[in-house]
């Protein structure tokens, strides 16, 4: 089984670089353009099945792939980081008078949803919609935090090095399972 894990395209320039979490956002100009070629570059793919974040930044980038249907799952959400969504890191430091000591700390200075029941969650989805499956080819459009979820469900990275693991807008990871 082959999982293609791709993050959607660029979002509205007052958002690129925040935590924005659960936020419902537009893809950018450039992010549309971002996402047709993501879609080109996996044209050659025969896609099984298609799964999608619900949210509005997932939902407008999985528009360019020339699928018969997409599933739209709201599993495959970020990570949502309550009072800090939208926010980038300096703003943040501001609100919460604090700093980056420790990727532990850090999330838990995010707040929002229980880091813990994220990853449950992640997890859960994989179990009962993927690795149960006979699908060859699947393809998710989501988030970097579930991209960096996956990453440390499949390839046994410790979380820290999972969430270091870049994820650019418009990207894409190939999982062999």
């Amino acid at each position: 089984m082959n999982i293609y894990l791709a993050r959607h395209a660029e979002v509205e320039e007052k958002y690129k670089g925040c935590y924005n979490g659960q936020i419902d956002i537009d893809i950018s100009k450039k992010g549309q353009k971002e996402a047709k070629k993501l879609a080109d570059n996996l044209k050659n793919i025969e896609f099984d099945i298609v799964y999608s974040s619900d949210l509005k930044r997932c939902r407008q980038s999985v528009q360019y792939f020339d699928k018969k249907q997409v599933i739209f799952d709201e599993s495959l959400r970020e990570k949502s980081f309550g009072e800090c969504e939208g926010l980038n890191y300096e703003e943040i430091c501001k609100l919460k008078n604090t700093k980056y000591e420790s990727f532990e700390q850090w999330i838990s200075v995010l707040g929002g949803e229980d880091f813990d029941g994220f990853i449950k969650r992640v997890e859960q989805f994989f179990k009962t919609k993927i690795l149960n499956s006979d699908r060859e080819n699947i393809l998710i459009m989501t988030h970097a935090g579930v991209i960096h979820t996956a990453i440390y469900l499949f390839l046994g990275k410790s979380l820290e090095e999972s969430f270091g693991v870049s994820a650019p807008y418009s990207s894409w990871i190939k999982i062999e399972v």
